[in-house]
């Protein structure tokens, strides 16, 4: 049964620049305990189909990164309390690849259609190897900033699974519903995110490993500043019902 029934958060509450600062804050003095979680969260996603894997370890340093909201001492055996949600967690994943799928689908035919009337029609020379370049990277950034929006709507699901103890489709749908509230926010900070992680691996690869346990931290704190978290003082709890609530319309 879940924690929580209520379907209260705070919008528009998400600030990118503090979610940096306060996770690097959370996670600095375990930073290397944190850097090799993630890191073999992310290695043990990878080993299944679909990345079914990846959606237990998500949950797993979420478990650990939330603990440390706590006051609590990590230790590695925490990542691997994310299989306690393998069937909530990969419900939520499963969500999240239906709109993935349909977003890249036709963007696949469309590239895929250009590349053979290419094929076929060589006469272009120069000119026309350009205007297929310039339309293959124009279709390019569409789909990851499409991508980027539907990653956006799920970024609370598997929080939520954590926190609150909640289904996969109930936290499918409150981190839908509290994500379009807070979605220029959450934009703000995924785009540091990727900023951190371009640089990364502008380091030879090896940057973009140091730089992932700040970007998972400061994704809990902003569900700690949109939902505050059970079991610890926020200073952004959720509001009182009759501030806010979402409207099931």
């Amino acid at each position: 049964m879940p924690l929580y029934t209520y379907s209260e958060f705070t919008p528009k509450a998400v600030q990118p620049v503090e979610c940096i600062k306060a996770g690097w804050e959370l996670i600095k003095d375990q930073y290397w305990l944190f850097v090799g979680l993630t890191l073999v969260a992310v290695l043990i996603g990878q080993l299944a189909p679909m990345g079914i894997l990846m959606a237990p370890m998500m949950c797993g340093v979420y478990v650990a990164i939330f603990e440390r909201m706590r006051g609590q001492t990590i230790e590695f055996n925490l990542l691997f309390k994310g299989f306690d949600y393998f069937g909530q967690a990969v419900i939520a994943l499963l969500l999240h690849l239906i709109p993935v799928f349909l977003v890249m689908l036709p963007f696949g035919v469309i590239l895929a259609s250009a590349t053979i009337l290419m094929v076929l029609n060589q006469s272009g020379g120069e000119a026309g190897t350009c205007a297929f370049v310039a339309f293959v990277l124009i279709c390019a950034l569409f789909l990851i900033l499409l991508l980027i929006g539907v990653s956006i709507l799920f970024a609370f699901a598997y929080p939520l699974i954590v926190d609150r103890q909640m289904s996969g489709v109930d936290a499918v749908k409150l981190s839908m519903r509290a994500a379009r509230a807070n979605f220029w926010g959450l934009l703000g900070l995924s785009l540091l995110n990727a900023l951190l992680g371009l640089l990364g691996v502008l380091c030879c690869y090896v940057g973009a490993v140091l730089v992932l346990p700040v970007g998972f931290a400061a994704s809990a704190w902003a569900y700690r500043q949109v939902f505050g978290m059970t079991g610890t003082k926020s200073q952004y709890p959720p509001p009182p019902p009759t501030s806010f609530r979402e409207s099931s319309t």
